[in-house]
């Protein structure tokens, strides 16, 4: 028997989020389901994409095979807009530190219930509160299998506050 879903699927929740994005706004998509948000910002809003590896400017997934070589932090590849730039990725960290993006779209494996980020296994969690705003996607899932729970009532892992804004 299986049970039932409760809930936004992956897609509706970057349709979800993706409603969230400004017009002008430059916006890091993490890896899974923040990687999904760009396809779903409506007609007409321009976002301009950066990703942590060091492109600004990121464009949608290639219809051909593409630039092995031009990928997203989560190894997809991607094309590029006109007028991208390029650059080392400590450059890329120094962008987000420095508070030069409006928007980190991230995929979270914990939050707590304060809205911290209470997991962090990869990348700058320093650069965490240097963004303006954030948004946390996770597919919170209870099973006997999977105990670990998603919600959590205090941040582990990350010194710094980083709150859902």
């Amino acid at each position: 028997m299986s049970e039932a879903v409760i809930g936004l699927t992956r897609d509706e929740m970057a349709m979800r989020a993706a409603l969230d994005i400004p017009d002008g706004a430059y916006v890091n998509l993490g890896i899974g389901i923040p990687e999904m948000v760009a396809a779903h910002v409506p007609a007409g809003r321009e976002v301009i994409y950066h990703t942590e590896n060091g492109l600004l400017g990121m464009g949608p997934s290639p219809t051909d095979d593409g630039d092995p070589e031009l990928i997203n932090a989560g190894k997809r590849r991607v094309t590029a807009i006109e007028g991208a730039s390029y650059f080392h990725h400590a450059d890329s960290f120094v962008m987000i530190r420095g508070g030069h993006i409006d928007l980190c779209v991230l995929g979270a494996l914990q939050v707590a219930s304060n809205g911290d980020l209470a997991n962090w296994s990869t990348g700058g969690p320093d650069a965490i509160p240097a963004v303006e705003r954030w948004i946390w996607l996770l597919a919170y899932q209870l099973s006997t299998s999977s105990p670990s729970r998603r919600l959590v009532t205090a941040s582990r892992n990350l010194s710094s506050n980083a709150r859902i804004h």
